[in-house]
């Protein structure tokens, strides 16, 4: 398989088309925003979560401005997203961590990223990415059903797929997998019914291909 050709078509077909995160990052390069954002944005829409961070990036800026609201005000302001009362109370908790442990700032280690509350491998990963540069692999749900349905790897979960992808996949790449992947799951490779007629790599698809079997086998 040639998945330096693979991720070179999906390259050019996304474009200069962003996701919510990569926009985030352009936008405020702000470590502190991208990181809430991203993990306002666990289990949430994007659009969603877009007009959520944008409201509450108009009252905050640094870790000081969230403890300026009570749990129940930050609640409130950020309810349209997901699990927001649990996400509330771990944007708290982190602002806190931040000023007591590093001067308010967004720490750059990976090591450092997942002890605060909230913020597991993927946060920690696409923080990395997205405000400090870092070459290394995001894996959400779009890259770990994408790169199994393709068959750059098999694995069970995302934590297997980033460890297998970092083996497999040329390190120039690792920054811009997951951008790649979100905008070619959401338009392309979708969770369900996923549009292989119109995909640009439908021809190296391991999924494809064992669906295609199935299909004769079923018609003899």
């Amino acid at each position: 398989m040639n998945i330096e050709l693979i991720l070179d078509k999906i390259s050019s077909f996304i474009g200069e088309e962003l996701p919510f995160g990569d926009r985030i990052s352009l936008k405020k390069r702000n470590p502190f925003l991208i990181l809430v954002a991203t993990m306002l944005s666990a289990r949430t829409r994007d659009e969603t979560t877009e007009i959520v961070a944008e409201k509450l990036f108009k009252k905050i800026s640094k870790p000081e401005d969230i403890l300026k609201f009570s749990k129940e005000e930050l609640s409130s302001m950020i309810k349209p997203v997901g699990f927001y009362r649990v996400k509330a109370e771990n944007l708290i908790k982190t602002s806190k961590l931040l000023i007591e442990k590093y001067g308010g700032k967004v720490p750059k280690s990976f090591d450092e990223l997942i002890k605060l509350p909230g913020v597991g491998r993927k946060t920690a990963n696409l923080v990395q990415i997205l405000s400090f540069g870092i070459d290394t692999i995001c894996v959400d749900t779009h890259v770990h059903r994408i790169s199994n349905r393709i068959g750059f790897v098999k694995t069970k979960t995302p934590e297997q797929t980033e460890s297998a992808l970092k083996q497999k996949i040329p390190e120039k790449w690792w920054k811009r997998i997951n951008t790649m992947f979100v905008v070619y799951g959401k338009k392309i490779c979708l969770p369900i019914g996923p549009k292989c007629e119109e995909c640009i790599v439908k021809d190296f698809c391991k999924h494809r291909k064992n669906r295609s079997k199935v299909k004769k086998q079923k018609s003899l």
